[in-house]
């Protein structure tokens, strides 16, 4: 599953990696928190080094959808549910700010910017509750939002809230901008450089398998927490969800930037004669059939734009905090060292610059109102009951996943090509697999906290149901917060 924008994606220069190197910041993660929080500090003249466990985009950003707006679904109610006026209209404030720092970096380098309404739209009558809130919660907050009756979407909609002007890109054009700026004013970006630990002393040395690195300090932009100073993989969420690219006429591409309000969502957008349909989001390693839920938008797709042709099926990993908004700031336990950000709920172009400008103005001054507001913020009993109530389905995860694996024999015969087994060898849990013709036995316990992991057959991959790690069907890494691959089974 490779996205559009990676297979489209420019070359981006990196650099051999140098150990036993001390810098004034590292940043862990070259998504677009991670490359925007460098080059900021680069052009404040700071020495920045950037280290990238696979390569540049791998993660959330060269799997987006890729739309910059400040209508984000019914966000804005999801927040106002959990947290005060005055916390909803600083995330605007905020969200504001970065778009507008985004947009004017794309005209400096000449990144082309497509500009659409955004619109949340029902999908089904009862739906329209869910768009009236977020219409009163974005015109509270000061946003130019329409309340309309119909969409220009090929099917009955029962009504939209229509924020203008805002605006869409090919996100690997702006990481490969970024990266090239942050390596002219003299940062270096490293790719294929794991951090495999870190230790807060000062300097703070962070770990790769190719060395050591030393920093005055570290933001991790890698998704979810790396470390677990703080216990963020707890308080996070962790939901994987589709996208797919098809060639259309032209003709038929909507013309607008289209978000349901209803569940399952359906993200639509068109990209020249390219039209991209998103949603079927579940938690990681939840879902008994990932596929399913491929084609089951795929089938959604060609119903209501028959002469589609498919060409990309892609997904993305994303967290979500209780209370709806992003993590920003200090790591428990860093002595004032480590900084992070994460949470973002899927919209990530938007907060991951805000996040860059929150990190940059921790670590070298410069707090704005909206920064002060969201780091005041007070946890209200409802977001603490959903933080609760997901660690509750974490242990029941725990538990399930666990009967699974003890309850299934370790197979005889290889599995069938792309499927794998969750199954036990004695009293461990262990994965096999077959893809690409090879047949792969691996340990079955999360390298994390320990729980048996579940077989992902959209992706081919292992993934856990408790904190959202992914592992290949070798047992490579593929996303956080565990940093040690599965151990090969004999």
């Amino acid at each position: 599953m490779t996205s559009l924008w990676l297979d489209t994606a420019p070359h981006i220069e990196a650099d051999p990696f140098r150990a036993d190197v001390h810098y004034d910041e590292i940043i862990v993660g070259a998504g677009l928190t991670g490359l925007v929080t460098a080059l900021m500090l680069a052009e404040s003249g700071r020495s920045v080094a950037v280290l990238e466990a696979r390569y540049i985009g791998a993660g959330a950003t060269g799997n987006s959808t890729a739309k910059l707006s400040l209508l984000q679904g019914t966000h804005l109610s999801s927040i106002r549910r959990t947290m005060y006026q005055s916390v909803v209209q600083a995330y605007v404030d905020e969200g504001r700010a970065a778009s507008e720092w985004l947009l004017a970096y794309l005209e400096s380098r000449d990144i082309a910017v497509e500009t659409r309404d955004a619109v949340t739209y029902a999908g089904r009558p009862d739906a329209v509750a869910a768009v009236d809130r977020e219409f009163e919660v974005a015109r509270s907050v000061g946003l130019a939002v329409e309340r309309r009756d119909d969409t220009d979407l090929p099917f009955r909609t029962y009504g939209s809230v229509v924020l203008p002007d805002q605006a869409q890109f090919d996100p690997m054009l702006v990481l490969a901008a970024l990266a090239a700026d942050v390596r002219r004013l003299g940062g270096v970006i490293h790719e294929r450089s794991r951090m495999t630990g870190l230790t807060a002393s000062d300097p703070v040395r962070v770990r790769t398998a190719e060395g050591d690195l030393t920093a005055d300090r570290v933001v991790l932009a890698t998704g979810v927490p790396v470390l677990d100073r703080g216990l963020y993989f707890a308080k996070l969420s962790a939901q994987r969800s589709y996208a797919l690219a098809f060639d259309l006429d032209a003709a038929q591409a909507p013309d607008g930037m289209f978000l349901s309000a209803e569940s399952p969502t359906r993200s639509i957008r068109s990209h020249g004669s390219t039209l991209l349909t998103g949603g079927n989001g579940h938690g990681v390693g939840r879902h008994p059939s990932p596929q399913t839920a491929v084609d089951e938008l795929v089938d959604w797709t060609l119903e209501r734009w028959p002469g589609a042709r498919l060409t990309h099926t892609w997904s993305a990993q994303d967290y979500a905090a209780p209370h709806h908004l992003p993590f920003v700031g200090a790591l428990p336990r860093g002595r004032g060292r480590v900084f992070f950000a994460s949470g973002f709920e899927k919209w990530g172009m938007t907060n991951a610059v805000a996040a860059a400008m929150t990190l940059h103005a921790d670590l070298l001054g410069g707090q704005t109102a909206a920064m002060k507001v969201l780091r005041r913020r007070v946890t209200t009993p409802l977001a603490i009951a959903t933080g609760v109530g997901e660690n509750a389905a974490v242990a029941t995860w725990y538990a399930r996943s666990w009967w699974r694996a003890l309850s299934t024999s370790r197979p005889e015969a290889p599995p069938a090509e792309g499927q794998g087994v969750m199954a036990h060898d004695g009293a461990r849990p262990v994965g096999v697999s077959t893809v690409n013709g090879v047949t792969c036995a691996v340990s079955g316990m999360c390298t994390h906290l320990g729980a048996a992991l579940t077989w992902n057959d959209a992706e081919k991959s292992w993934d856990c149901p408790a904190h959202g790690s992914r592992f290949s069907a070798r047992g490579a890494v593929l996303e956080g917060p565990a940093r040690r691959a599965l151990g090969i089974v004999g």
